[in-house]
């Protein structure tokens, strides 16, 4: 079942560095209450419609060449699941390659036999924060 529920985020890197609108639209669950959060201030998204825009923003803005997947904790209850994770997206800026480190946490519902996703947030680690430390001090 874990192994099921990871494979959608493979998918999703597979669609997003393919640019591919549908693939990715795919994974979500068909209601009008989906949300993501991305790690811009404006990116709070709700409903299919507002998602679909913020990638074809992003997809505008860079291309993605890879995701790496590291630190991954999967909670499964019943028909719930949720996927907390760490990741490097790398891109192309114009040319520029960059690494983007991320948090990610994910949550979907089991639909038949298919895992989709109700929720994406994702998150970076905040640099003015010291290790150890509870809240940023600079």
């Amino acid at each position: 079942m874990v192994g099921e529920i990871l494979q959608t985020l493979e998918q999703y890197a597979q669609a997003y560095c393919a640019k591919d609108l549908d693939g990715l639209m795919a994974l979500f669950d068909d209601g009008d209450d989906i949300t993501v959060i991305g790690t811009g201030s404006d990116e709070l998204c709700a409903g299919p419609q507002a998602i679909r825009d913020l990638f074809a923003r992003n997809f505008e803005e860079a291309s993605a060449e890879r995701f790496e997947w590291h630190w991954t904790k999967t909670t499964v209850r019943d028909t719930a699941a949720v996927v907390a994770t760490t990741l490097t997206i790398h891109l192309d800026l114009d040319g520029e390659k960059l690494s983007v480190p991320l948090r990610w946490t994910v949550v979907l519902r089991r639909s038949g036999d298919r895992w989709l996703w109700l929720h994406r947030h994702a998150s970076s680690a905040a640099g003015n924060q010291e290790e150890g430390a509870a809240y940023p001090t600079k």
